[in-house]
């Protein structure tokens, strides 16, 4: 599992006081970072080897400014060419969001999916439920 500590800022509130319904898909993609450095660890845009497919998120409970998040992601599923990957959010010792984003291994050459090669399966293996 890969947690995140995030720190709300003011600019992430809303009119109602709470956090943004938007910032939570950002803090999620943030908490992705571990497996994009799995998956390509140069981190070179030049030669990505990932496309986001969907993302979903469901709000639990409402967020605060002034009191961190913690992102818990972890991958569920590792197919031919996707992972599914889920996410939490906690405040305060509170579950506040889940979500699920599904991330597909791409050639850009081909314009299709490709299978994940054994070298990113063998790094991903520590992210898996």
């Amino acid at each position: 599992m890969l947690r995140l500590t995030v720190s709300p800022r003011f600019a992430e509130t809303d009119a109602l006081g709470h956090i943004n319904n938007t910032v939570i898909p950002v803090w999620f993609e943030q908490g992705r970072h571990g497996i994009f450095e799995a998956v390509h660890p140069s981190l070179n845009v030049d030669d990505w080897p990932l496309i986001l497919a969907k993302i979903s998120v469901e709000f639990v409970a409402q967020i605060y400014f002034g009191e961190d998040v913690e992102i818990r992601t972890v991958i569920d599923k590792l197919g031919n060419s996707s992972i599914i990957v889920n996410h939490e959010a906690w405040q305060s010792k509170k579950l506040v969001a889940t979500g699920e984003a599904v991330m597909v291994y791409f050639d850009y050459q081909t314009n299709k999916a490709a299978t994940i090669p054994p070298e990113v399966r063998e790094r991903l293996t520590p992210i898996m439920k």
